[in-house]
């Protein structure tokens, strides 16, 4: 006899491992669909994301977290404007022991990859299969948001992100670092544990100079971003490959909807993670408010009243309207300091250092943001 699944989840990134651990703690059956590796990973992920207090607590709860050397606390964040306007965050200040962590995505995809081996509950496949609810989380390009003839609205930023790693002269000091110029934004992460001194760099760059800057030798392009990031962390030495992506904001018109009934069973779908939103990384959100996703979707089902199906829209939309309030305030955000920053003249250069250096001794407005960053809101 055939397996018959409650759940078929699409996509085996973070999110989708994620969501499965999380359903199969309501024991309900879940297939996951392992897909490709992503296209904007090279051989040597260099990847690594920032992970929020909330992030953590709901990978620890999955037991998927990384070990220190490959989850490394942020005790202080430094931001610089390009005409001496300046933000500093403090976990001491805020009370917490790190504002954020940096997770190398090989370690954290290897971890949830263990957790869903020895879960009964979740079956990897390589196609999809029919259940009551198909969730989509295959990152931006989702081929199934497209089959379900989802529009994806998208604003294409005239910025693509170059991302690598540096073993530095200096040890980062557990800082997060990050730089906006007049040329684009580059952000410095503390990569291998409290005494490292490795970074993974995120640098968005006009679309334009990444041929130019991918085709540079590894120490010439080393000396850029020594010369961009004002020598902060000393000498800079190329430790990985370099990847470059196009940034974008966008967002799904539709998040779930229905699918053919198989026989007597209803049938739906749901968006979750990159499949329904993108964000400009400045703010290191994106993987964030993917995971809140998953916990939310998760949340939701395991409060469904007895007799209803995990495909019953009222459920679904009830999902979609809670996440599309709270990405609200973090796209406009990251859009609005995005466009802030990619305005070169000089009275913009004013006004934005100006909002920094207010923005920075502002009190409650400040200790607000940090909430947010952090997902201790």
């Amino acid at each position: 006899m055939a397996k018959t699944f409650d759940i078929c989840i699409r996509g085996a990134g973070v999110v989708g491992r994620t969501l499965a651990l999380l359903l199969a703690r309501e024991r309900l059956r879940v297939a996951l669909v392992a897909g490709p590796p992503p296209s904007v990973a090279p051989a040597g992920d260099v990847r690594a994301y920032a992970l929020n207090a909330a992030s953590r607590q709901l990978l620890d709860s999955l037991r998927s977290w990384p070990d220190p050397a490959h989850a490394t606390a942020i005790t202080q964040m430094q931001v610089f404007g390009d005409q001496g306007g300046a933000v500093h965050f403090d976990a001491a200040t805020q009370g917490v022991d790190a504002l954020a962590w940096i997770v190398d995505v090989p370690a954290l995809e290897a971890r949830l990859a263990e957790a869903v081996r020895y879960q009964p509950q979740v079956e990897v496949v390589s196609d999809p299969v029919p259940a009551a609810l198909t969730v989509v989380c295959e990152g931006r390009a989702s081929r199934t948001r497209t089959e379900f003839g989802v529009a994806f609205e998208v604003t294409a930023y005239e910025q693509h992100a170059i991302a690598t790693r540096l073993t530095c002269e200096r040890p980062h000091g557990q800082i997060a670092r990050q730089w906006f110029l007049p040329d684009g934004i580059l952000a410095f992460l503390p990569l291998d544990g409290a005494q490292g001194n490795s970074v993974a760099v995120v640098w968005s760059v006009l679309k334009e100079q990444v041929p130019q800057l991918l085709a540079l030798a590894p120490q010439e392009f080393a000396q850029r971003l020594e010369a961009a990031s004002h020598g902060a962390l000393g000498a800079l030495q190329l430790q990985g490959e370099r990847a470059a992506w196009p940034l974008q904001q966008a967002q799904a018109n539709r998040w779930c909807g229905a699918l053919p009934a198989q026989g007597s069973q209803a049938r739906s779908w749901v968006l979750a993670g990159d499949a329904a939103h993108n964000v400009h990384p400045l703010a290191g959100q994106g993987l964030n408010m993917g995971l809140a996703d998953a916990q939310a979707l998760a949340r939701i089902l395991h409060g469904r009243d007895y007799w209803r199906s995990v495909a019953d829209l009222r459920l679904l939309r009830s999902y979609e309207r809670e996440r599309k309030a709270a990405m609200l305030p973090m796209g406009l955000a990251t859009d609005g300091l995005q466009q802030l920053f990619a305005r070169a003249e000089g009275p913009w250069q004013a006004l934005r250092n100006w909002g920094m250096k207010g923005f920075e001794h502002s009190g409650p407005l400040k200790e607000w943001m940090a909430r947010q960053a952090m997902g201790t809101h």
